[in-house]
């Protein structure tokens, strides 16, 4: 398999998760009917609302243990798809907080790996007010997985800005991001942090997202997106609910490695 159908996901989450769970479901499907094979949800794709601690925990699950796990292995199974289920929280052991969670399936429906959000978004100005600490606990781990013969690393939004989390992946095929982006900072930053990821590492990048106003008055950016290893943007979905679907190619990557060598290169 030198080729892999991908689909990012974009929505408007509510704060109502049941109805949010059933539109992923149904997104979920419409991609893989248009051949997708591994699919991506973004951030906060059970819930946007209020951001406190108590609401987070309110739906918060044990890693594995959940209805909204039980459908989502379900989802993936029913497809036949591996489904990338970027976010819903996940409560800590070692704390009162839990962690910012995406959540892999295989095709099967079984948990392959999962990642817990590192960089959590703190800002009090440029039109926001958000701490995720308050209510998230950072992860501190780099998460890879293997699909057939293709190999990716899983990021979550915040995390876009700091590359020397994804060095830590250097040699993966792909790079997953599920992101919430905030409207403002989105249109200036979006897609030139997501190609610049996918040029310096020269891999693919297959970036999820939130979309729209949300009820709670937040305003997400859209432009799901699915970039080349060269930096081009293979598909983008600019605005609405619904999918980026793109193919990744092994020999794409392996080409782009092999004229401009910059990964051998590398020094430090």
């Amino acid at each position: 398999m030198t080729k892999l159908k991908v689909a990012a996901i974009q929505m408007t989450s509510t704060p109502n998760w049941q109805e949010n769970l059933a539109t992923a479901g149904k997104l979920v499907g419409d991609a893989a009917t248009n051949g997708a094979q591994l699919i991506v949800l973004p951030e906060f794709f059970i819930r946007i609302g209020n951001s406190s601690l108590d609401y987070m925990l309110e739906i918060a699950e044990e890693i594995g243990v959940g209805k909204i796990q039980d459908y989502l292995k379900n989802l993936a199974a029913k497809y036949n798809v591996f489904l990338v289920a970027g976010t819903i929280p996940i409560r800590s052991k070692s704390t009162k907080k839990c962690y910012n969670t995406t959540i892999v399936y295989n095709n099967l429906g079984e948990i392959i790996c999962y990642y817990n959000k590192v960089h959590l978004f703190k800002i009090d100005h440029l039109q926001h007010q958000i701490d995720e600490s308050s209510y998230f606990q950072h992860g501190k781990d780099i998460v890879t997985f293997n699909y057939g013969k293709f190999s990716f690393g899983l990021a979550i939004c915040y995390d876009l800005r700091f590359p020397e989390l994804f060095r830590e992946m250097t040699g993966v095929d792909a790079i997953i991001i599920p992101a919430a982006f905030t409207y403002y900072t989105g249109q200036f930053h979006w897609e030139v942090l997501l190609r610049a990821r996918a040029i310096e590492n020269q891999c693919y990048v297959i970036a999820a997202a939130q979309t729209g106003t949300h009820q709670n008055g937040r305003q997400t950016f859209g432009h799901s997106m699915i970039i080349d290893p060269w930096g081009n943007v293979d598909e983008v979905l600019a605005d609405g609910e619904g999918a980026a679907i793109a193919t990744i190619d092994k020999n794409r990557i392996e080409q782009i490695r092999s004229e401009l060598p910059a990964l051998q290169n590398r020094q430090l």
